[in-house]
Order: structure tokens, then sequence, then C-alpha cells
């Protein structure tokens, strides 16, 4: 499973209705897996089918950034973000969270 969870910082708030895509890298070219759209909270929880069996291998989260500021009326730096990570044998869950600000975004590896 992979989950996100988006927090706009310049707002204090959880970043709602921000799409987000999911890629894995298969012989040498992205598959796109699944994506949707952020609750609420700034979660999403359904780019995966929970029955999905996480294969190890090279992963790739894309977060459509521009049309979020832009409902914010806000002109961002970063059109999209895009975090690439590696998902290693014996794991089932990963959870990549973004802190997102117009002019800067930082991520880790969350629990």
């Amino acid at each position: 499973m992979i989950t996100t969870h988006i927090l706009d910082l310049s707002r204090g708030r959880p970043a709602s209705n921000l799409a987000v895509k999911l890629f894995h890298s298969q012989a040498g070219a992205y598959v796109l897996l699944g994506s949707g759209t952020t609750d609420d909270d700034g979660r999403l929880r359904t780019l995966l089918p929970e029955s999905h069996k996480l294969e190890v291998g090279v992963y790739k989260l894309e977060f459509e950034t521009a049309p979020y500021f832009q409902t914010q009326g806000v002109v961002g730096f970063y059109p999209e973000v895009t975090v690439v990570f590696n998902v290693e044998a014996g794991r089932e869950h990963y959870h990549v969270p973004l802190l997102l600000s117009p002019f800067g975004y930082s991520t880790y590896r969350g629990s």
C-alpha cells in the first residue's frame, strides 16, 4: 500500500482536492498504477486497491500543485512536485507525506 498526506504550510491546513498520480518504473519506463485526489484532511489512501501487492522497485508520485494553488488564488513556483522512491522487499506500507508551500516543499518517509 502506498499512501500520502499533503499539508499546505502557507495556510496551516491540509491540502484538499490536490491530484496525485502513482507510477512504477518497469523496463525503463514509468507505468501509471493509480491516481486520485486528496480528501478534506489532505490524505489519499486509495492510490492502489488494498489487494494490490507491491513489487520491489522504483516508484514515483506526481503531485499536481499548479491547479491546487490556482484554486487558492496563489501563483506557485513549482507546477508539479515529483517524488521518486524505492520499495524494498518485505515492506507492505509506504506513507509519503508532502509539506507544501508556493515556493518550496519537503517530503519524508512517513509511518
